[in-house]
């Protein structure tokens, strides 16, 4: 029995790139934990040579674990097809080189994770690639910013730390009018809240380590598109080798089965933990996209189902203040990622920036004062107590 549709978005989550019946008649997708494939004769090689889709050869080149995790992805993003990585960063790395040429031109919002810009504004110029780095929102200058020899531009929706949301559809619309390629790191958002290719964006990417597989147990990192484009990236992520083993991409096939009813817990509670956090007296300002008080409340209510599971915040109080309050934690663990059933907190200045003068870490937006709290599915009046505990310390 062949690869099964269907429509209903939990369903796919569950089921979509599948077949029912599996080897040694399994439940669940077996992991197939072998490095290499062997061949009956040489019929089969020459088959094999004809056409590379009807089976596996070596194990740099995939696995069938791993594609059938890449087709699930696929069907909950919309995609024609979908590449798995062994990390987001290399998800990111190997997309970008493989669209570039020497000469050529990129664009990059200033609000992108710290190692994608550090990635694109310094290791790409050793090979003679030119990156402009335009403010976030700016639509004007994005578009002024287009050369002759631009090949695609770069953003995340929403973004780290302040939960910036891009306006996708006038981003696709610039992208198409400057025949540019348009490219959306959609990790906080997740597929559950927004589908970047149904905005006219060219390439989605998610870190899977996240939301994705949902248990802080893997890394990994997806990039979607149409068949043309994730070919292009596919064929020099076979020479790149960050290939996802195949016991992590049973782990995000687990992981996707309940990631529906994880995004949606965590979209419920992170927005009553946010208006709880706005309505706190020792809490300064709270950035979350579904809060009425966030700048681009109404591009996220139009283009997204929820706000996500990330809300951040600022509390009233200096740098030593700030260490009380995150040393106050008992349940919640002090952790730089997200994504997962743990409620996370990270102070941005003393983990991500720890390297940066003050003076550096202000002009990026990176105050002392400022947490980001990634929630997980815990009851949310057990995260409220333990962020009280935290607040007395103050």
């Amino acid at each position: 029995m062949g690869e099964r549709k269907f429509s209903a978005f939990s369903t796919q989550a569950i089921h979509a790139g599948e077949s029912r019946e599996k080897y040694a008649d399994s439940l669940t997708t077996p992991i197939f934990q072998t490095s290499t494939y062997t061949f009956k004769d040489s019929k089969e090689i020459e088959a094999y040579t004809k056409d590379n889709k009807l089976r596996f050869e070596y194990g740099r080149y995939g696995n069938p674990t791993e594609k059938i995790a890449e087709k699930r992805l696929a069907a909950l993003e919309q995609a024609e097809d979908c590449v798995l990585f062994a990390s987001g960063m290399m998800a990111i790395t190997t997309t970008i080189l493989a669209l570039v040429h020497s000469g050529d031109h990129i664009i990059i919002t200033d609000d992108c994770y710290k190692k994608t810009l550090e990635f694109c504004e310094s290791y790409l110029k050793r090979f003679g690639i030119e990156c402009t780095i335009v403010p976030f929102g700016n639509y004007e200058l994005l578009e002024a910013s287009i050369k002759e020899n631009t090949c695609f531009i770069f953003s995340e929706s929403p973004t780290n730390p302040y939960l910036n949301v891009f306006d996708l559809e006038k981003f696709s619309q610039i992208g198409r009018k400057h025949n540019v390629l348009t490219f959306i790191d959609s990790t906080f958002a997740t597929p559950v809240n927004q589908r970047p290719l149904e905005f006219g964006i060219d390439l989605v990417m998610h870190s899977a380590t996240k939301y994705l597989a949902g248990h802080n147990d893997i890394l990994a990192g997806a990039v979607l598109g149409n068949k043309e484009q994730i070919s292009r990236i596919r064929s020099l992520h076979k020479s790149m080798g960050g290939l996802i083993d195949a016991n992590c991409a049973y782990l995000l096939l687990r992981g996707l089965k309940t990631f529906p009813l994880r995004v949606k817990q965590q979209n419920e509670s992170t927005l009553e933990l946010a208006r709880y956090l706005q309505a706190h007296p020792k809490v300064e300002k709270v950035y979350y996209p579904f809060l009425e008080s966030h700048p681009h409340y109404e591009i996220a209510k139009a283009q997204m189902a929820g706000g996500g599971g990330v809300t951040s915040f600022e509390i009233k109080g200096d740098l030593d203040a700030a260490k009380r309050f995150i040393d106050g934690m008992e349940m919640i663990y002090i952790a730089p990622s997200l994504g997962g059933v743990e409620t996370l907190i990270t102070h941005p200045a003393l983990v991500s920036y720890y390297d940066y003068t003050r003076e550096e870490r202000y002009r990026l937006g990176i105050i002392d004062s400022l947490f980001r709290l990634a929630v997980g599915i815990e009851d949310t009046q057990d995260i409220i107590a333990d962020l009280e505990k935290g607040f007395a310390r103050i």
